[in-house]
């Protein structure tokens, strides 16, 4: 099964959602306190409160919209491509938006690393093309 760009592109996006998501995230819930309540319905109904801040709720949305994404994308997609590209590129997405919130990645080992992940994609994605375009469409 050949990936299409389409396909491609929205495994990108679900990388970007997943990835870019993450430092929110990690943000967002080291302001978030610990709730002690004395019975399990309270401390359900405080800890929903808690999390229902637009600080946490909205990159946790967007995650999930990528896993939905994700989701649809993989009923038309070879998994031997889409998660590799998903989750590689998850975690340079990761780094990114971790980079731009001030966050130290690790410098050069960290961009080399990038590096080698899109070469080893884009390698993946080739090698996808590369094999179907020998082979006779089918209807």
């Amino acid at each position: 099964m050949a990936a299409t760009l389409g396909q491609v592109l929205a495994l990108v996006l679900v990388a970007a959602l997943w990835g870019g998501t993450q430092p929110l995230l990690k943000r967002a819930s080291s302001h978030l306190q610990q709730v002690h309540e004395r019975t399990w319905a309270r401390q359900l109904l405080q800890e929903t409160k808690t999390l229902l801040n637009t600080e946490y709720l909205l990159p946790f949305s967007l995650n999930q919209c990528g896993s939905l994404l994700y989701y649809l994308t993989l009923a038309k997609t070879d998994l031997t491509l889409a998660v590799p590209i998903s989750n590689s590129l998850a975690i340079i997405f990761t780094l990114i938006v971790g980079k731009v919130l001030g966050e130290d990645i690790g410098g050069k080992r960290a961009f080399a690393g990038m590096v080698l992940t899109v070469a080893g994609i884009t390698l993946c994605i080739t090698s996808s093309v590369t094999k179907t375009q020998g082979q006779p469409s089918t209807p």
